[in-house]
């Protein structure tokens, strides 16, 4: 049942993530939970907004809105992608304490540092993988830009 749900709402987070290939982007996205319900969602912006840190969690973050350390406690990330050390700062800054992910293949963040802090769950779906590397294929200067290589 619990794998049923963490699914439904890594489709959401997938959604996010071809909406961003769409635009012209990379194809990574995310989405918060609270109480079953998702009250944020985003995606790797940029290349859109010729953005720094634009990831996707970051997004979804942004999207949310201001929250007390108290709904954070309550919610549940999900992204298409293991995320970075960046976001994993942010995920960890606001106490969230569980992120489930699409994949870790195609980039593993410091996954063994953030499981001290947060359960990480890895659904390991190939719709997520095949995504990454048909992206990566086609676009491998701007995946390089955006993984700080």
């Amino acid at each position: 049942m619990k794998n049923t749900i963490h699914l439904a709402f890594m489709q959401e987070a997938i959604k996010e993530a071809k909406k961003g290939l769409k635009e012209g982007g990379i194809p990574i996205g995310a989405v918060l939970v609270k109480g079953g319900k998702i009250i944020g969602r985003g995606h790797n912006k940029r290349v859109q907004k010729k953005s720094a840190i634009l990831h996707a969690e970051m997004d979804c973050l942004e999207n949310a809105g201001r929250l007390k350390v108290s709904d954070y406690k309550k919610c549940v990330i999900y992204s298409t992608l293991s995320p970075c050390s960046m976001c994993t700062g942010a995920i960890l800054l606001y106490k969230i304490p569980v992120v489930v992910i699409g994949e870790n293949k195609t980039l593993k963040g410091p996954e063994s540092y953030s499981k001290k802090f947060l359960k990480l769950i890895n659904l390991d779906l190939p719709e997520c993988k095949a995504m990454m590397k048909a992206f990566i294929a086609a676009r491998p200067e701007l995946w390089n830009e955006d993984i700080g290589e």
